[in-house]
């Protein structure tokens, strides 16, 4: 989006914001997205994808369980996105469900991604990083200490 006024101050795209000038209908005034709505659009359009277990390393994904008990889930964890005036650049941590194709999982998250950056935050991407952080296996976090049979008698 071009800016078409001067209304966007070095302190405002320092802070991490998206501006706009003039819209669609002419009107003048001014547009700010932040970046943690950015994060979010990301970490929403990064959870549709088909294989992606959570997103976040082993600590943000212990943080988010407990923040999702009371109620206040973080949608932008796992996603660090750096803004500028017309582009979004965009780094997302995953984890994978076993048995899928994590490249084919990367590839969606990156489809998925750029897309809703581009059609809801109306921004062109630059990129989109992701990286697959673990791979969640069914049953791992199952307690079945008791279920297991003694390898002695």
């Amino acid at each position: 989006m071009a800016d078409t006024t001067n209304l966007t101050s070095a302190a405002t795209r320092s802070a991490g914001t998206h501006t706009s000038g003039a819209n669609a209908s002419g009107t003048a005034g001014k547009t700010t997205i932040d970046d943690t709505v950015v994060s979010k659009v990301a970490g929403i359009a990064a959870r549709e994808v088909n294989g992606v277990h959570s997103l976040g390393n082993g600590a943000a994904r212990a943080i988010g369980a407990l923040r999702d008990k009371i109620g206040q889930r973080d949608y932008g964890q796992g996603v660090k996105v750096e803004v500028g005036e017309k582009q979004v650049a965009a780094d997302v941590v995953i984890v994978a469900e076993y048995p899928v194709s994590l490249q084919e999982v990367a590839d969606g998250v990156r489809s998925s991604v750029a897309r809703a950056l581009q059609q809801i935050v109306g921004m062109e991407v630059a990129e989109v990083n992701v990286t697959v952080q673990d791979v969640f296996i069914p049953g791992d976090d199952d307690d079945n200490e008791d279920k297991k049979e003694s390898r002695v008698e």
